[in-house]
């Protein structure tokens, strides 16, 4: 059923607007009229599969939503469910309070399916690329067990505590990054532009050039006449690439790599191994059945190498044996890792321990992340520096013997 924004008038005289689903605005105008509002403009939302326009595309490609603000909405919802409010009634305040449009169209559907009678986990599934199938099985599980707003401050930990580590891996590589990128542009002008006017005056020189100067002189050439061509065979070097880590071998391999790739293997793999742990105890403290939790852990590690641990786990598990056990076999695990599980098993706490492990891996995440940031920065400013001495170099020496020859 479509969705239609609208803007209409109370019986009170108050302007008011908002969101919601009818077959057609003249159904939509009888609805609001029996809720004592007056329609005086609507229009179909995005989210009701039809074009809206173009301010409000605009504002969707610049504010999409994030992870922080899904986080940000189940805070407030487990604040005002604790707090005696009906759901429902929740739901509409918490639309209020979001700015997002793509969010709020979103939990409108929500709310009006929920009002109806729908499960509010029912709801949330029709809706995966915003909430996904962890989000969905936890609220489930607090639904089944009337413990719903213990799960929502669950959720809004988890999420929170995600998106931060998230955030601090992506502000650490966005400054090597950057000076990559500006250090490969400065050179590229400075080879296009500068070198070919300088090395201009080496033809009359009536001497062979070193070869370090003949070789910049012809890298110049190159990228001055056949700039297009280097740039087709970069784009092209790039889609290959990306094809080919799409495709299920070519991923396979990859990912092998990743793990084994010297300094940032070690990252990757903490990462994986914190993410496991925080999700799988998340999931089995809100409720969720064991296998699959398992099922939906698998899915958020991001690596082919490590589901493929995971879904042998769960047919080990499936078959009566421990957690423990096959990640120990596996070898992807580190001991501490699967010794604290099997601990957890035996004692009956294994939400507690996987929250440990969590813990003390986000920590070391963090450690190693400081520790890059304060190596890339100056391994970037010396490659950068390196690049224009060697140019400097290159263009320096010829004229020094050029003066040498003169006199």
């Amino acid at each position: 059923m479509p969705l239609y924004e609208y803007k209409g008038i109370k019986t009170d005289g108050k302007p008011v607007k908002g969101m919601r689903d009818a077959e057609n605005p003249r159904v939509l105008k009888t609805l609001l009229r029996k809720d004592g509002i007056i329609l005086t403009w609507t229009e179909k939302s995005s989210t009701g599969g039809a074009t809206v326009r173009g301010d409000v595309d605009v504002k969707r490609l610049f504010h999409r939503v994030k992870t922080l603000d899904i986080a940000m909405m189940t805070r407030q919802l487990a604040t005002l469910t604790k707090s005696g409010i009906p759901l429902v009634n929740a739901l509409t305040a918490v639309i209020d309070q979001t700015e997002k449009h793509e969010l709020k169209s979103t939990l409108t559907v929500v709310r009006d399916q929920v009002n109806e009678g729908s499960s509010f986990a029912d709801a949330l599934a029709e809706h995966p690329r915003l909430f996904p199938d962890l989000y969905v099985s936890m609220v489930n599980a607090g639904e089944q067990s009337g413990t719903l707003e213990g799960v929502l401050v669950r959720l809004a930990d988890f999420t929170e505590s995600q998106a931060k580590l998230r955030g601090k891996v992506i502000a650490a590589m966005t400054y090597p990054a950057a000076m990559a990128i500006l250090g490969t542009i400065i050179i590229w002008i400075m080879m296009v532009t500068v070198v070919p006017k300088v090395t201009a005056i080496f033809e009359n020189f009536g001497r062979e050039l070193p070869p370090y100067t003949r070789l910049l002189i012809f890298t110049s050439n190159i990228m001055q006449n056949y700039w297009w061509i280097i740039m087709l065979a970069t784009f092209g070097a790039i889609y290959g690439f990306i094809r080919w880590k799409r495709s299920e071998s070519g991923r396979l391999r990859w990912d092998r790599f990743v793990l084994k790739a010297p300094i940032f293997g070690s990252m990757v793999m903490m990462l994986a191994i914190s993410r496991f742990a925080k999700t799988l105890s998340t999931l089995l403290a809100s409720g969720v059945q064991l296998l699959k939790a398992m099922d939906i852990t698998k899915a958020v590690l991001g690596n082919v190498t490590l589901e493929s641990v995971i879904a042998e786990a769960s047919e080990s598990i499936k078959e009566g044996e421990s957690i423990a056990d096959p990640l120990k076999r596996s070898g992807k695990f580190p001991p501490i890792v699967t010794h604290m599980i099997a601990i957890g098993e035996k004692s009956g706490q294994l939400e507690d321990m996987l929250e440990n492990v969590a813990r003390a891996y986000d920590a070391q995440v963090e450690s190693r992340i400081d520790s890059l940031t304060s190596l890339l920065e100056p391994l970037m400013i010396v490659i950068m520096g390196a690049g224009a001495g060697g140019i400097a170099f290159s263009i320096l020496m010829p004229l020094m013997q050029m003066n040498e020859f003169i006199q």
